[in-house]
């Protein structure tokens, strides 16, 4: 194909070439109507590009075929056989995917270290989890991805699973054996999904881990925002083989997704493909030798702990993606949270995720030699002042298994179900109606349907008195918690 084409950023150049008045949505009509005092920060473009795709990038009855080309264009540019655009993030896609595979009832095997609008997803479709427990790190006290294995044993006791949802690569860069876990779910006949939100830039580089569609997975979701080019919002989902029906796919994203779509996600994931497809692997290839000489420099500095390929060679990933630089502070005497706080108030550098222990900072094709030198001058500072951070309260971290909870009642019947809010310590042993996510990164150490151990609610209080964030909780102070009602 002819990937020097950009279908929708050519219709868009045309719009604006052909100086077309609209007498319909968005109301500010290209920026006429915009507060200039808002062009003033965010640019006129914005607003000029911000076009409808009927009568707009497209007319009434979308006969361009505008959009299609740009998905087929995707789809041949990353080996799937099919992509479909998302502007609502790959926080809607994961829910459309799973919506494709199982329904109210059935059982989906879902890895536990999923990110919160997994569990949203859950709740959203009614669907069965079989959790499917992440390999807990205890010496970093993290979670790598399940092994191909665990995927066997949870098919062995649940063979009427619909499917599976793998996460991978995780926030901090550790990937899953996909080929393994998609050959163990194509022997029992059911699609392997993959959220691989943090896994845009993999099938441009052979240097990079394994890419979803080369290594046998059915559907692979991205959010093009995070390691590629694209604005936030900007989502794909990407198809193979039969095992999920694109038909079935696209009316269940029809079902969630919005019918006012972004032309400048639209526009900014086409973009980022042409781009990819003509200079990715030279892009790529830089920002890896970049990556190089960082990991290099935070090797040397006293205190932070880098995580590398060490974590393979123990057997606890398959892989890792070095563009994401994970360290451990905790021999600096400060927490990730407070190391990330100095970092943005210091340094004027904000990182990416962080928390109790560790903080990560991740590096693309857009990194040029300022950001890698201010990078890693910063983190020189860290080291230098960090006693004088000052301390605060430890946070009590949980033993691996007591972060593997009951499930004693389906996530969405305990959500919608009756609650209470009791205080903290009076919700131990009590069924949890709300999803409690120490953010970033987002993944939940309470989901609804857990029971509650005094371990998690001492992990959460002390969280929150050092600094821990947990936005989607009913109570984000952690002093009271809501439950089911008795």
């Amino acid at each position: 194909m002819d990937h020097s084409r950009v279908p929708v950023l050519e219709a868009l150049q045309e719009f604006r070439r052909r100086g077309d008045v609209v007498y319909g949505p968005p109301g500010h009509k290209q920026g006429l109507g915009a507060d200039p005092r808002v062009l003033d920060i965010v640019g006129e473009g914005v607003f000029a590009s911000d076009v409808l795709s009927l009568n707009g990038l497209d007319d009434r009855r979308e006969s361009q075929g505008v959009l299609t080309r740009a998905e087929e264009l995707m789809a041949d540019a990353v080996g799937a056989e099919q992509a479909f655009f998302s502007t609502c993030g790959s926080s809607l896609s994961v829910k459309t995917a799973m919506l494709a595979v199982a329904g109210p009832g059935e059982k989906l095997l879902v890895s536990r270290n999923a990110h919160k609008s997994v569990i949203a997803g859950v709740i959203v479709n009614g669907v069965h989890p079989v959790w499917v427990h992440p390999k807990f790190d205890t010496e970093r006290h993290l979670a790598h991805p399940p092994e191909p294995d665990d995927v066997r044993r949870a098919l062995r006791e649940h063979p009427d699973a619909k499917g599976m949802l793998l996460i991978t690569p995780t926030d901090w860069g550790s990937c899953a054996d996909i080929r393994g876990a998609a050959a163990v779910c194509h022997d029992h006949g059911i699609p392997l999904i993959v959220d691989e939100a943090w896994g845009a830039h993999l099938p441009f580089h052979p240097d990079l881990p394994a890419w979803g569609m080369n290594a046998d997975a059915d559907l692979v979701v991205t959010s093009v925002h995070k390691m590629g080019g694209a604005v936030e919002q900007s989502s794909v989902f990407h198809l193979q083989g039969d095992r999920v029906s694109p038909g079935v796919l696209k009316q269940r994203e029809d079902l969630l997704g919005t019918t006012s779509s972004s032309s400048l996600v639209y526009a900014t994931l086409d973009g980022w493909r042409r781009h990819m497809v003509q200079h990715g692997h030279d892009l790529l290839d830089a920002a890896l030798h970049r990556t190089a000489r960082i990991r290099k420099a935070v090797t040397g500095m006293p205190g932070l702990r880098l995580m590398g390929q060490e974590v393979v060679g123990q057997g606890l990933a398959t892989d890792l993606d070095p563009l994401k630089i994970t360290i451990d502070v905790r021999e600096l005497g400060i927490s990730g949270m407070q190391a990330t706080e100095w970092l943005r108030a210091h340094c004027h550098v904000d990182i990416g995720s962080c928390d109790t222990c560790r903080i990560s900072a991740q590096i693309t094709h857009a990194d040029n030699d300022r950001t890698e030198h201010l990078l890693v001058d910063s983190l020189h500072r860290l080291v230098e002042h960090a006693d004088t951070i000052g301390t605060r309260p430890p946070v009590r971290l949980p033993e691996p298994r007591a972060l593997q909870l009951e499930q004693a009642m389906l996530p969405r019947d305990a959500f919608f179900a009756s609650a209470e809010h009791v205080p903290a310590r009076q919700a131990v042993g009590r069924v949890a109606a709300e999803t409690i996510s120490p953010y970033p990164p987002g993944v939940p150490v309470v989901a609804p349907g857990e029971v509650i151990t005094r371990e998690v609610v001492d992990y959460l209080t002390s969280g929150v008195a050092a600094g821990m964030l947990i936005p989607d909780a009913a109570d984000p102070s952690a002093e009271t918690l809501r439950v089911t009602a008795r």
